[in-house]
């Protein structure tokens, strides 16, 4: 995943804007309860399915702060803070084709977020819901790899 998105900001000048073709960059928070247990996660409006909230780069080229933007603004959250300034996880997934964009890549860096399970939360036009999700259990809402290697992160920085 790393050698694929590095080849394609090699290749693209504008892989930070929605306008290029073949994909984009994306910044995604993978937001965790203080003691690494529980994550938020969105039931995704488009995509139908569990994920980390985040989002479009749409220039930006510090995509911390894109996720960080990305969590307050999908889930309502006024306190997230970054656990590290580090990427986490590195992603590559397939966006179908809709209506008025053709299907694309997103190169997705994410973040591990912290934040209060306890603040209130605001699901956004983006989302059908929000939960906050032991970690154990992300796999059995989304399966896909992506999410597990997530989990499998997660687990390995609790158990140091």
């Amino acid at each position: 995943m790393v050698a694929a998105a590095i080849a394609f900001v090699e290749a693209e000048v504008d892989c930070l804007e929605r306008t290029c073709g073949p994909g984009h960059l994306t910044g995604s928070a993978w937001i965790v309860s203080p003691d690494r247990t529980r994550t938020l996660l969105t039931h995704h409006r488009k995509l139908g399915k569990w994920l980390q909230l985040g989002g479009h780069a749409d220039g930006d080229p510090d995509l911390l702060a894109v996720a960080l933007r990305e969590a307050r603004e999908e889930s309502g959250l006024a306190n997230v803070r970054a656990v590290r300034a580090e990427i986490f996880d590195v992603d590559r997934h397939g966006i179908p084709a809709r209506k008025t964009e053709p299907g694309h890549d997103h190169y997705d860096l994410r973040f591990m977020i912290e934040a209060d399970p306890h603040e209130p939360l605001v699901i956004s036009s983006e989302s059908k819901d929000l939960a906050w999700v032991e970690v154990s259990r992300v796999t059995s809402l989304n399966a896909e790899e992506s999410m597990a290697r997530m989990v499998r992160k997660t687990a390995a920085l609790r158990a140091e």
